[in-house]
């Protein structure tokens, strides 16, 4: 197993504190870093892929420090988010030199194979400078795993990609962390982690703000009431009925979804009374749908706490 430990790190630039007291560890698996522009990420991932110090705290990983350790160096696979590439370069050279790098004993055929992975060995021969940045960042991709890293930390992997590369890309990411590889990404795109993290890491403003999967963050919000999407043969007699129970906060009518949305305050007997009301009202229940289990309303939440 290896696992990435990451013990009271704080890192500041100047008077601008980046990263501010984080403790969390990753494991084998796949984990979302979920925040903000700005809210630290990418910091936090530099340090985990050992290529900026720690201001105070440490970086580990199965124990050894990460920052100028060259060993580290090799079992880590890193995509950035900026774009900093020799464009003069094909996608295969920069992928061969990256496996040179590594000194492989086969760099051509390592950087076959991760080209072939990431579904660009049709373009190998085109230069960087030629490719869109869906491609682009599939050829960092490449690169990323060229010498088979048992540890992958993607800064924004899904940047720049059409819909056909993000599926891609997350069923890749997704078979890595099955084959028990220790995979970080980071994404301000709520759908993105919750299709294919098993664990997430929020981060707020530089803080930790949660951890967990999204459900049980969700849980954590015991202040807020559940939001349910409901479609009735008789949308206004249903509203009547739920004001007047007990359950609810507030009942509206969402007319972009032709749906109400109904804020229940007690969701066990919420969940009990709401068959039982349509009945006793002769009202016919077409859907009943969570319309806030979902990123979305967690990031929001942990924002505004």
């Amino acid at each position: 197993m290896t696992t990435i430990s990451i013990d009271r790190v704080s890192r500041w630039f100047g008077n601008v504190v980046a990263v501010n007291d984080v403790t969390m560890t990753i494991g084998p698996g796949v984990t979302g870093l979920l925040g903000p522009n700005g809210a630290g990420k990418s910091t936090l991932i530099h340090m985990m892929a050992g290529f900026l110090p720690a201001s105070s705290g440490t970086v580990t990983l199965d124990g050894a420090s990460v920052w100028h350790n060259v060993d580290i160096y090799r079992r880590i696979g890193l995509v950035p988010e900026r774009e900093a590439m020799y464009e003069f370069l094909t996608g295969w050279q920069f992928t061969v030199a990256n496996a040179e790098l590594q000194r492989l004993d086969d760099p051509e055929a390592a950087a076959a194979r991760a080209l072939e992975t990431v579904e660009m060995t049709f373009a190998k021969d085109r230069r960087l400078d030629t490719y869109s940045k869906g491609m682009k960042q599939r050829v960092k991709m490449a690169a990323a795993l060229v010498h088979d890293p048992a540890v992958l930390l993607l800064d924004e992997p899904f940047n720049g990609m059409d819909p056909r590369q993000r599926l891609h890309l997350m069923g890749l990411i997704k078979q890595m962390g099955e084959q028990g590889r220790t995979v970080l990404f980071s994404s301000h795109i709520l759908e993105e982690v919750e299709q294919v993290a098993s664990h997430i890491e929020v981060v707020v403003a530089g803080r930790h703000a949660a951890s967990g999967d999204f459900r049980a963050i969700r849980r954590l919000m015991i202040d807020r009431p559940h939001v349910f999407l409901l479609r009735s043969s008789d949308d206004r007699r249903m509203a009547a009925a739920l004001i007047a129970d007990g359950s609810t906060a507030s009942v509206e009518l969402d007319a972009r979804e032709q749906a109400l949305r109904v804020f229940a305050v007690d969701f066990q007997r919420f969940v009990q009374v709401l068959p039982a009301l349509a009945r006793e009202h002769g009202v016919r229940l077409y859907e009943v749908a969570p319309s806030d289990e979902s990123l979305e309303s967690v990031f929001s939440y942990l924002v505004g706490s």
